[in-house]
């Protein structure tokens, strides 16, 4: 039997770390929890992130449907996480793709961080697609 859910039990608890299947490119990275979207960050996490500067990096995986992707920086480091709500631009980005970005910390902590106003400065030969056409089982944009 489960044990009963008190406030002190909530507050003492691990938040939940999501992995990705074993079957995705990108099996090792972890998405932050929760996700920090556009809509849900504040308006002082936000400041803070424009006073970052632009930094660049390569599009390592994206995926449309899962709403998310990850960035390889050029500087080096750990890939950065990039939600769907913060890609500005009319096409979807795919791997390989050049791409600038800010960091914005991901809270409660702020010790990792996020790609935010992400824009896309070099496409890669393939075929983009744009944000308004349907997705397809088949695209590689998915």
């Amino acid at each position: 039997m489960a044990e009963p859910r008190t406030p002190e039990k909530l507050l003492t608890a691990k938040p939940p770390v999501f992995h990705h299947n074993s079957h995705s490119p990108s099996a090792s990275l972890q998405l932050p929890s929760p996700i920090i979207t556009r809509r849900t960050r504040t308006a002082s996490t936000s400041a803070r992130a424009m006073e970052n500067p632009v930094v660049t990096g390569v599009v390592k995986s994206f995926s449309r449907t899962k709403g998310h992707g990850f960035i390889i920086p050029s500087a080096g480091g750990e890939d950065v996480f990039c939600h769907v709500s913060d890609i500005e631009g009319e096409y979807v980005p795919m791997p390989g793709d050049e791409v600038k970005y800010r960091l914005c910390a991901i809270p409660p902590k702020y010790e990792k961080h996020q790609a935010v106003h992400v824009q896309i400065s070099n496409l890669t030969p393939e075929v983009h697609h744009k944000w308004e056409e349907p997705v397809f089982g088949s695209s590689p944009a998915k």
